[in-house]
């Protein structure tokens, strides 16, 4: 896998991560802990390797270089407003998502549900809307982001 491959790559580890979000919040919900359990640090563990990926790429392979919108100043309103509340959240996600991990595997399940019922939506809210923002650079605008071809140095 080339450095080219890494949007997607990330944009898979979301999606997943989202998915695995809905099946453990279910299996919670029908009294499966075991598989809540699996999901839920699934997830958190796709989530570490999704931060670990994206931060290299945006670093080590783009050198600090933004990727570029190009679309219509329309929809680039609307990409800004998702972008940025996609980034806020993220920030905020992190340390709410260890939180509640934490608090479910030292058993402390009256917090863990307590802190769950925010972090849930924040969490499945950030994966969710980082496959949009993939999608609208590499998708529906491909040729404006340039990310195709790495910057030269």
């Amino acid at each position: 896998m080339g450095p080219s491959a890494l949007p997607s790559f990330n944009a898979a580890l979301n999606a997943a991560c989202a998915v695995l979000l809905v099946a453990g919040y279910t299996a919670i919900r029908r009294n499966h802990v075991t598989l809540h359990k699996v999901c839920m640090l699934t997830a958190l563990g796709f989530s570490v390797v999704f931060l670990a990926s994206y931060l290299y790429y945006h670093i080590v392979i783009r050198r600090g270089e933004p990727t570029r919108f190009g679309g219509p100043a329309v929809v680039w309103m609307v990409y800004q407003v998702i972008l940025w509340s996609h980034i806020v959240l993220a920030a905020v996600v992190v340390p709410l998502a260890l939180f509640t991990a934490w608090q479910g595997i030292r058993g402390n399940f009256e917090r863990h549900v307590r802190i769950a019922r925010w972090t849930l939506p924040i969490w499945l809210y950030v994966s969710v809307t980082g496959v949009v923002v993939y999608w609208m650079l590499y998708h529906l605008y491909p040729s404006a982001s340039g990310d195709n071809i790495m910057p030269a140095r």
